[in-house]
């Protein structure tokens, strides 16, 4: 696979392209991008010097594998347009809720498709990706998209079933780590820290612990006891936490998220 295509380039395609771009996963020269928003996609051309491409079916045409990241409500018309024009090509998907079975009804038989599960730290190289292990692709172009998409990131491998719960806890997280880094600078405002400041000591502080653990394997429970000495300040601060049902409240999101 030579060329990528890229259809939609809103919040998670702009990511994708970036994150990609950057790590040289793919060159510049060899990823077209077709978007709804002329303007804002010739600015991120001229940032990241893609090709852009006027319609879906010249970005097919040129492309060796084409990702569609659209809204779910578009996807089925976008692809009735195009239905034809991917056969034989590869397809991949990060349209949440569109899983192999949902494509398989809508594509020919002689499509290979795959669905991704992303999120938006992928623009920075820190991205997780979760590939459906049910999947038509050869098994080349399969590793071939596997090694391009761990240089943005980790790439992990989830049954059909497990897709949404990923989608909720990897995709969603993003949002809710970013309300955790704001609630804590907000506290480092209330004492004097100036704003910019305040967001670092979050920022690096959530980074350096998420880095531990993935290094280390340490359990979550670990870590904390090694920072709540007996008597000290930290685990006033932690039973704080559990009086305000900070467990409960990232359990409860993503159950909302899941629809439970």
């Amino acid at each position: 696979m030579k060329t990528l295509g890229f259809v939609g380039a809103g919040n998670m395609g702009s990511a994708l392209i970036r994150g990609l771009i950057t790590a040289g996963a793919i060159e510049s020269e060899n990823v077209y991008v077709c978007g709804h928003h002329p303007e804002a996609l010739k600015a991120f051309q001229a940032e990241m010097h893609f090709n852009i491409s006027e319609d879906i079916p010249s970005l097919i045409e040129k492309c060796d594998a084409i990702l569609f990241a659209v809204k779910p409500y578009h996807i089925e018309k976008v692809l009735e347009g195009c239905k034809d024009a991917l056969r034989g090509k590869i397809m991949l998907s990060v349209i949440n809720g569109y899983d192999f079975d949902r494509y398989k009804a809508l594509l020919h038989p002689d499509t290979p498709h795959l669905f991704i599960m992303p999120n938006t730290p992928c623009s920075v190289g820190e991205g997780v990706f979760m590939f459906e292990s049910r999947h038509s692709l050869p098994e080349n172009e399969h590793k071939q998209i596997e090694e391009m998409f761990s240089k943005a990131g980790s790439v992990f491998h989830l049954p059909s079933h497990l897709m949404a719960a990923g989608a909720a806890v990897a995709g969603c997280g993003p949002a809710f780590i970013a309300m955790v880094l704001e609630a804590l600078s907000d506290a480092a405002v209330k004492y004097g820290i100036p704003r910019v400041l305040s967001y670092k000591l979050a920022s690096q502080t959530a980074l350096g612990c998420a880095k531990l653990q993935l290094e280390t394997g340490m359990h979550p429970g670990v870590i904390k006891d090694g920072v709540c000495s007996p008597a000290g300040t930290t685990i006033r601060g932690v039973q704080a936490l559990e009086k305000a049902g900070m467990r409960s409240a990232f359990m409860d999101a993503v159950d909302a998220v899941m629809g439970k």
